[in-house]
């Protein structure tokens, strides 16, 4: 497996549209609605110029692929670090090698299969593999 880049960082908030209007303000990042099952309610994903979904702006009350506890104050509103990858079926293996927790997930609508797995630090990775 290989890194292609940061995917994007998610969000969990109690004011989803004051979110998305800072980030929108602040750094000019265009708000659209996530891809289902998500609902435009409860998730909204921040834009760059690129069309790139940057960050993903969850409330409270979303549902999520991958559910734990979420914490207010310093960083602890950011869920999870995604990263883009290839060799989803390598990453399982290395997984499974390791012995490690892992939990697969598909979003059909977008041709995406993930991997969610928990760093040594509790930090959620969630590991992305478009066409793979």
């Amino acid at each position: 497996m290989h890194i292609e880049a940061l995917d994007h960082v998610n969000i969990i908030t109690a004011d989803l549209d004051a979110t998305c209007a800072f980030y929108a303000e602040l750094l000019g990042l265009e708000r659209r609605d996530a891809p289902p099952p998500l609902t435009p309610g409860t998730a909204q994903w921040m834009h760059d110029t690129a069309g790139r979904a940057i960050l993903h702006v969850n409330s409270l009350d979303c549902v999520r692929a991958y559910d734990r506890e979420v914490a207010s104050g310093p960083t602890g509103s950011i869920h999870h670090v995604a990263l883009r990858c290839v060799g989803h079926s390598e990453t399982v293996a290395q997984l499974d090698a390791r012995g490690a927790d892992y939990q697969l997930n598909l979003v059909a609508a977008i041709g995406l299969r993930q991997i969610f797995t928990m760093d040594p630090n509790g930090i959620l990775l969630e590991l992305n593999f478009f066409g793979d």
